[in-house]
């Protein structure tokens, strides 16, 4: 073979295995193109869009990060209380987002603000709304205590403006987390050019409410169905393309975009519990295994650098008549609450994950923690449901001619849904068939308390309310049964259970609060520590702050590695 013949087999070779590595790149690491089909994605004829350059989630407002990973939940000292409802057992989170303050007054104030105003009480139709939501400021009152200063100030006056917000139940909370998240996507979608820019303060009523589940499911229902505010016409949209005959395609934000961050949400008991002790930049094998007492490191309660000696790390109860110390010399800086910020954070960058208001959780109390059934994300309180259906296939939006208001046990009228909102419904044996996860709509009780789990299986009856609603009479925790109702004038009805056989004020309405108050003693600062309370009842000294499940890696630092 002569030199010229040599010279084109290797440029041919050349161009050859150009060709084919080209052809493996395209069809294996460009990130527009499937790996499955060899398709492209994103491509501007249409098709298949998906957000191929999404790193992490963002950080949502307020919250900071908090890197999941295994703890001790529970005490492995002596329990002097003898409640021996937090036994020692090891468990797993996941990494999620958690509020670095308490929910303050002002943050709370600003939802006030935007139920006033969509929802005004001035209307009949819409009265109980915005008196559902509103705090119970006369917690603050005692019948041989002076405080009516904080009873007509506390929630509104700027002085405690950052001050946490307390007088909310349970149930208020949770109502709080769902609006703030609408609000916070309604933001998101606005920004990347899906939503009419200012919507959310100008063209927002009881009418045209926007729900993110609703947008997710049924775009064109948010806003009423107001085609110039879900749809605008603006260029800017970050997965909008054009079809072959000119029409706008993609025109609406999907999952697949990035762009929907998961729900605000009251801390799961485990989460709150292991945010709260800051383990980050723990090493210690016995701190790690259970033996750490507080949000900070040591077993006091009071600063130990030289700097601040002496000074308490916490806004708490310090003894009988002793809610702050010496005036002009306070050992922790307040008699009641403080303003948010006041004491250093955890190692998670968490304030006041101990003292100053005890917090909500997620879970529904119950003595045992049944980790021998689950010991990942630990939770007692789901209740799953779905979407309602209609029977033209459509999804039933809750309308203001359909609002479903409940009567809680205090006589206060709550709505259970707003308009706008997808109506939910438990869901059905076409969910739970043949399903090993899961069996019915309401799991609160199962493995405690139900029949199941009950020794006394036989002996499991039914109750019927005044409104027909069938319960099971539990053994397991035979609590009260008081009703409360209204009748067809509206007027309060009160039925109390005066029967002599209950044996525990533990139902599934009551919840699980987390961390000591100002109120409290030292000895509630634990983490570990729990207690219960009514979830559609207030008090002076519990307040509460949201979290948020993150999406993808476990960690920050494995996203950076990646990239």
């Amino acid at each position: 073979m002569n030199m010229k013949k040599v010279v084109a087999f290797k440029v041919l070779l050349v161009l050859a295995l150009t060709i084919v590595t080209t052809s493996c790149k395209k069809s294996s690491s460009s990130k527009n193109s499937s790996r499955a089909t060899g398709w492209d994605i994103n491509s501007r004829e249409g098709g298949f869009q998906y957000n191929t350059d999404f790193k992490e989630q963002e950080t949502s407002p307020g919250l900071v990060f908090v890197e999941g990973g295994t703890f001790t939940k529970g005490r492995v000292q002596d329990d002097v209380m003898h409640d021996w409802n937090n036994t020692p057992n090891q468990q797993h989170v996941q990494s999620f987002y958690m509020d670095e303050t308490e929910v303050t007054n002002a943050m709370y104030m600003e939802y006030l603000d935007w139920t006033k105003r969509v929802y005004p009480p001035t209307d009949e139709n819409f009265r109980a709304i915005y008196h559902g939501a509103l705090p119970d400021t006369l917690v603050w009152r005692n019948r041989l205590g002076f405080n009516e200063v904080m009873t007509e100030n506390y929630l509104r006056h700027p002085g405690y403006g950052e001050y946490p917000v307390v007088g909310v139940s349970w149930i208020q909370a949770v109502e709080f987390a769902n609006w703030r998240s609408d609000r916070v996507n309604e933001y998101n979608l606005e920004q990347a050019g899906y939503l009419k820019r200012d919507a959310k303060i100008v063209d927002v009523n009881a009418e045209s409410t926007f729900s993110i589940d609703t947008y997710v499911n049924t775009p064109t229902s948010t806003y009423g169905g107001n085609e110039e505010v879900i749809n605008p016409e603006r260029g800017n949209k970050r997965f909008a393309r054009t079809d072959a005959d000119g029409n706008e395609t993609n025109i609406y934000a999907t999952r697949e975009t990035g762009l929907i961050t998961p729900k605000y949400r009251l801390p799961t008991e485990t989460e709150w519990e292991y945010a709260a002790l800051g383990l980050s930049e723990i090493r210690s094998y016995n701190l790690y295994r259970g033996r750490k007492k507080y949000p900070w490191d040591g077993q006091y309660t009071r600063n130990g650098s030289r700097k601040y000696r002496g000074d308490q790390l916490a806004n708490f109860k310090q003894g009988k008549g002793d809610y702050g110390g010496i005036a002009g010399w306070s050992d922790d800086g307040a008699d009641i609450t403080n303003a948010v910020k006041s004491y250093e954070p955890n190692d998670f960058g968490l304030y006041d994950m101990a003292g100053n208001v005890a917090e909500w959780v997620a879970d529904v109390y119950r003595p045992i923690v049944d980790d021998e059934f689950n010991d990942f994300n630990y939770y007692r309180g789901n209740v799953y449901t779905k979407n309602a259906i209609s029977e033209d296939g459509t999804i039933q939006i809750v309308t203001v001619d359909n609002i479903v208001y409940d009567t809680l046990s205090n006589g206060k009228v709550i709505a259970r849904n707003l308009p706008g909102e997808i109506l939910q419904v438990p869901v059905d044996e076409n969910e739970t068939y043949l399903r090993a996860n899961f069996d019915k709509s309401d799991q609160i009780n199962f493995r405690d308390g139900d029949r199941q789990s009950s020794r006394r299986f036989d002996d499991f009856s039914e109750e019927e309310d005044s409104n027909g609603k069938k319960s099971e009479t539990r053994k397991m925790y035979n609590s009260p049964n008081n009703v409360v109702s209204r009748d067809s004038e509206g007027k309060l009805v009160r039925e109390y259970d005066k029967s002599n056989n209950r044996t525990s004020m533990i139902n599934d309405e009551v919840r699980v609060y987390k961390g000591g108050s100002w109120k409290d003693r030292e000895y509630w600062l634990d983490p570990a520590q729990r207690r219960y309370f009514p979830q559609d009842m207030a008090t002076d000294y519990i307040g509460f702050r949201c979290a948020m499940s993150r999406v993808g890696s476990k960690s920050k630092s494995n996203q950076k590695k990646k990239s």
